[in-house]
């Protein structure tokens, strides 16, 4: 399960909060909501705080979005070393 939530937004920077797990079919919808946001003026930030496990394709995502200037925020030691290990 992945909970995908608003947690601010303000000088022109979205804040989206992830929790649970970014895996399978759950990247998508990571995908479906951020592409639209990534397309617009706005700065987009990723919460990662309660992001518990990272598969390869969400790692990849992650990677992907970091490298078009999406701030990865409070990811944990685990998650980020899962994000190195598989990309």
């Amino acid at each position: 399960m992945l909970k995908i939530s608003q947690a601010a937004t303000r000088n022109h920077c979205m804040a989206l909060k992830l929790e649970g797990r970014l895996v399978g079919p759950l990247v998508a919808e990571l995908l479906r909501i951020c592409e639209p946001l990534l397309a617009g003026e706005d700065k987009l930030n990723l919460d990662l705080s309660d992001v518990s496990y990272v598969d390869g394709e969400g790692a990849a995502v992650l990677t992907v979005f970091k490298s078009r200037g999406v701030k990865l925020t409070n990811c944990s030691p685990f998650v980020e070393q899962q994000i190195k290990a598989l990309c």
